[in-house]
């Protein structure tokens, strides 16, 4: 199984960014810990801060036949339209995960374009919804 892990705009910053929100681990540290927990699974993980490079691997997700992908979206999740449609637009299942929850935070916070074509949400459980994403394709 090739589950392919992307994270979007400000998560380069976890470990230094609010930790009180985000915790103290950098997520390259984190990954490792899933690799090793996951070895039966072949993990990728890409991140970028820029809209359409996220959308470029959303498409080669599918291309390089990915089984499914684990998606933060940061920020984007309620603002970008383009992502939501890139989602939509591919066969692969994405689960949608976010550290925070995110009902919990700023009311424009509680609107995902990613949702309605997203295989599941997972929100709130810090980096641990990395791991349940991951549990979820296994099921």
């Amino acid at each position: 199984m090739k589950i392919h892990i992307i994270n979007g705009p400000n998560l380069n910053l976890l470990g230094k960014r609010e930790p009180e929100t985000y915790g103290s681990k950098s997520f390259e540290e984190y990954f490792r810990e899933l690799q090793f927990a996951f070895k039966e699974i072949e993990l990728s993980y890409y991140q970028s801060n820029v809209e359409g490079e996220l959308i470029n691997e959303l498409h080669a997700a599918q291309e390089n036949g990915v089984d499914g992908v684990i998606f933060n979206a940061g920020g984007y999740t309620h603002t970008s339209v383009a992502i939501g449609d890139a989602v939509a637009g591919i066969s692969v299942p994405v689960i949608e995960v976010h550290i925070s929850n995110v009902m919990d935070r700023e009311e424009f916070r509680h609107v995902s374009y990613i949702s309605k074509n997203a295989a599941g949400i997972i929100s709130g459980f810090g980096l641990k919804g990395y791991e349940l994403a991951i549990k979820s394709f296994k099921l």
